[in-house]
């Protein structure tokens, strides 16, 4: 009767097997060989952590726009960019970050960046200089 019962529970053994190594694999390589990450903090005007404040990134020619959040902590991390430029800036509840741009990433490389949100009292200097048409 205990012969039956193993005979009966292996595919189930053998599934949570091939799960947890695969899973396990997923784990010890988060990001392809050979692409960029760039990772950071995003902090409030009180320069305090900003949980789950939107960060958009794109490439520097304005191209392929994408956007990831912060942890509970104000943390991100952009894995698998390709080799490229790249212009980044954080928002959580209107308030935003000066972009910060022409961040050159090379295949492989890791960055970590401080992003500042900024009351809209505090015009970021590139929105200054411009004078409106009129």
């Amino acid at each position: 009767m205990k012969r039956a019962n193993f005979w009966c529970a292996l595919p189930a053994l053998v599934m949570a097997a091939l799960f947890l190594s695969a899973a396990a694999g997923l784990r010890a390589e988060p990001q392809s060989k050979g692409t960029a990450v760039l990772s950071g903090v995003v902090l409030g005007p009180n320069d305090k952590p900003v949980a789950h404040a939107s960060v958009s990134y794109q490439y520097s020619d304005g191209s392929a726009p994408h956007a990831v959040f912060t942890d509970a902590h104000g943390h991100f991390a952009i894995t698998q960019l390709k080799a490229n430029s790249y212009d980044i800036r954080a928002s959580s509840k209107g308030v935003f970050s000066e972009w910060q741009k022409n961040i050159p990433l090379k295949k492989g490389q890791s960055k970590s960046l401080e992003l500042r949100l900024i009351y809209a009292r505090e015009m970021p200097k590139s929105a200054s200089s411009s004078k409106p048409k009129q």
